[in-house]
């Protein structure tokens, strides 16, 4: 069951709404007792609605839900679509985009509000188990990337998380620098991938996959990193890697 309402992110776009989507899973309201883990994810526009996705694919996780009858809450924030909005509210830094134009990242910003405003109230409305142990965050791309900053940066709220397709590149040469200053619990778990056609594609990606995963398993998180034979940078492709995350994350039963 997908419910869909409008919220507002006042320290970044002020009063304009956005959407905002909590798929529940399957017997939700038939036990008014049980409690659900939560999984957090970034451009929530893109994971339920083929009408609604930017491409005009999502990544079909309504249908993944019911047919695997995964006992999960998931809830999710459609992204800022103005200009670089996306690119600025998924970054944790500054960094150098097109045409010399500089991208300021409010990915702190924004995970303030996630953590602060929009976990509080799922937490609030809904029958999650709230602590860390249970809650997860995930995301590709510029949310591949705000997922590995999360789990770092906001390791006490998240255990584990997906970065599919992580935009490592923001770092540039600071990337081993930058994840050397985040904390994680040793039982930080994180499921990272990569297509194999995006490394064909750009050569700087696949050095920066290596760098990241070497980085975070130094700081002893428990990485399950991919290579996907024949992946892309695109919905369909990250829909087909939603079976091999969901196991790692521990989230593929129906108990």
């Amino acid at each position: 069951m997908l419910d869909v309402w409008e919220v507002a992110i006042p320290a970044l776009t002020g009063e304009r709404k956005r959407r905002a989507y909590v798929c529940l899973p399957d017997g939700y309201y038939d036990d008014e007792e049980k409690r659900y883990p939560v999984l957090y994810m970034f451009d929530g526009h893109n994971l339920f609605s083929d009408a609604e996705a930017t491409y005009g694919k999502c990544w079909g996780l309504s249908e993944y839900m019911s047919a695997t009858g995964t006992q999960l809450i998931i809830a999710a924030v459609e992204c800022n679509c103005e200009g670089n909005g996306r690119l600025s509210e998924y970054s944790p830094a500054d960094f150098a985009y097109k045409d010399g134009v500089t991208v300021k990242g409010r990915g702190k910003k924004y995970m303030d509000w996630l953590v602060g405003t929009f976990k509080p109230y799922i937490d609030g409305n809904l029958r999650t188990l709230p602590d860390r142990a249970h809650t997860a965050i995930a995301g590709s791309s510029m949310g591949g990337l705000m997922t590995v900053y999360a789990l770092g940066k906001y390791n006490k709220y998240f255990s584990r998380g997906a970065a599919l397709s992580p935009s490592l590149w923001v770092y540039g040469d600071k990337l081993a620098e930058a994840f050397g200053k985040y904390r994680f619990a040793k039982d930080t778990v994180l499921y990272m991938d990569y297509g194999s056609r995006e490394f064909d594609a750009a050569g700087l990606r696949k050095n920066s996959f290596c760098t990241a995963t070497s980085a975070l398993i130094q700081k002893g998180v428990n990485v399950t990193a991919r290579i996907v034979a024949g992946g892309t940078h695109s919905e369909a492709s990250w829909e087909r890697q939603i079976p091999f995350f969901m196991q790692v994350l521990g989230f593929n039963n129906k108990e």
